[in-house]
């Protein structure tokens, strides 16, 4: 798997680098506190950017490298904005072996997107995950919570339509 480029461009506030600068002077004392202080980052901006990452490497004089292998390691960061709407393709064996593979590349082509990523507009994320518990209803999508079950790659884009 491969580096996923950020979509989006970064955009910050003076308001968010200020809440990051004040939780890292808050912090950076205490044993362990780089976890905490990501924790809170991703709190502040919804995400981890590269330039999110670089500042908390310079303020705690922690390499960058190490952010990033954390940011990277622990699925509760995102190094991407999350949409308006969030798309959640399960790839559990069950919703796999019927078809979610398929169902994915039509979401990638649809939305010119990758894994992991947001559209250009904010508009959709796309993301994969194991297991949603609805079995019965392979192969499942999800968009902010709302479940679509026993889809096919045909019904993606009407799907989609209802978010526009």
């Amino acid at each position: 798997m491969g580096v996923k480029h950020c979509t989006v461009p970064f955009a910050g506030t003076k308001e968010q680098h200020e809440k990051l600068l004040a939780v890292i002077a808050e912090l950076k004392d205490q044993k362990g506190a780089l976890m905490p202080i990501m924790q809170k980052a991703q709190e502040i901006y919804g995400y981890l950017p590269i330039e999110v990452q670089s500042i908390i490497s310079n303020e705690l004089n922690v390499p960058l490298e190490k952010i990033y292998g954390i940011a990277t390691f622990y699925s509760q960061f995102a190094l991407n904005p999350k949409g308006k709407y969030q798309i959640s393709v399960c790839l559990g064996t069950a919703c796999y072996v019927k078809g979610s593979g398929d169902i994915l590349l039509k979401l990638k082509e649809l939305l010119n997107i990758s894994d992991g990523e947001c559209t250009p507009d904010g508009k959709f994320s796309l993301d994969c995950c194991r297991c949603v518990g609805a079995c019965g209803l392979a192969p499942v999508m999800m968009i902010n919570g709302d479940v679509y079950g026993k889809i096919t790659p045909d019904d993606v884009e009407e799907i989609l339509a209802k978010y526009e």
